[in-house]
């Protein structure tokens, strides 16, 4: 079927509604005259029109899907189109980023160890975006306070998981609208970056006691741990991660040979994973000794040893502890 057929079909149903208008103009008659009926009479009406209905409201589910996905695949195929022609173009001093049909393509062709969303892929945007995001978060501090300060959220190397799991979740819930219009990616973006920042912020106080932000003081804040105008920057963001960074990332990733790929994968998935187990351990010590609990073990001694206050702050320098609810 050809795509003229699919609009021959659609006039097709716009013709038949106006002949249908005919025949429901009779049963609107009989319906209000129903009274002057016999009951033989009114329970054949009441069947036909019974019929009438069920079977509109079937056309009205088919109607609404096709609806949906002709709307869907116009949408997608103006997208390719401007991006296929925008991908890659120099626009001033700097390089467009890949249309992301561009990058599919060259994933498939290549047979490469990371195409699609699988492990690798997850893997490695995973690290790349918790390294990114504490570069970017630095330099907007450095920018906005004239000092540096670190925004690490691991203890070895300038590592963030949060911006990690954004990147990640940003790429599962965004990837299969990555050809599709930019007002989906803001929408998912908001939606899904507003509901990562919740949780975590959740999880930190659950867990430690300790939050990282607050938003009590800003207006259409959620428990002070999302807010609307943040929810909003997590919508830019979506747009611009799966519209810019995310190909730019992929497009670096192809370059990448297929077996050192996936052996430098599990190395740096190995090393993440240490590095948020002595995190998670190093953190839960110095709350401990903020609550004055002294060492009952050779892993506290450790930790007082190798991580002691001074360490910590410096790491975690917006990192402050109150009651713990639990």
């Amino acid at each position: 079927m050809q795509t003229k057929d699919l609009l021959d079909c659609s006039q097709d149903v716009l013709r038949a509604e106006k002949a249908l208008e005919v025949q429901y103009e009779e049963y609107y008659e009989q319906l209000a005259d129903q009274q002057s009926l016999s009951p033989e009479e009114q329970a054949a009406l009441r069947s036909d029109v019974t019929r009438e209905v069920e079977m509109l409201e079937d056309a009205s589910s088919c109607l609404r899907q096709a609806h949906q996905w002709a709307s869907d695949k116009a949408d997608e195929l103006t997208t390719r189109l401007r991006e296929g022609q925008e991908s890659s173009q120099r626009k001033g001093l700097f390089r467009r980023a890949p249309a992301n049909s561009v990058i599919d393509l060259e994933e498939e062709q290549a047979d490469s160890f990371a195409s699609g969303v699988n492990f690798y892929k997850v893997a490695l945007i995973c690290i790349a975006g918790s390294f990114a995001g504490v570069v970017v978060e630095i330099l907007w501090c450095l920018f906005r306070n004239g000092y540096i300060e670190s925004r690490s959220g691991l203890v070895y190397g300038p590592f963030n998981p949060v911006y990690g799991i954004g990147a990640v979740v940003m790429t599962l819930a965004l990837y299969r609208y990555r050809n599709r219009s930019s007002s989906i990616s803001f929408f998912g973006g908001a939606v899904v970056g507003s509901v990562i920042e919740y949780l975590l912020s959740w999880g930190q106080e659950t867990l430690f006691g300790s939050t990282s932000w607050d938003y009590s003081r800003m207006p259409f804040n959620l428990d002070g741990r999302i807010c609307l105008l943040y929810s909003l920057f997590w919508g830019i963001l979506g747009v611009l991660w799966i519209k810019s960074l995310y190909p730019r990332v992929a497009q670096v990733i192809l370059k990448i040979p297929n077996r050192f790929g996936k052996v430098l994968t599990w190395v740096l998935t190995i090393f993440m994973v240490f590095d948020c187990a002595m995190s998670l351990l190093a953190v839960d010590r110095w709350s401990e000794r903020v609550r004055g609990e002294t060492p009952v073990s050779a892993v506290d001694v450790f930790f007082d040893e190798h991580f002691p206050d001074s360490r910590m702050e410096r790491i975690y320098a917006n990192m402050e502890f109150g009651t713990n609810p639990a």
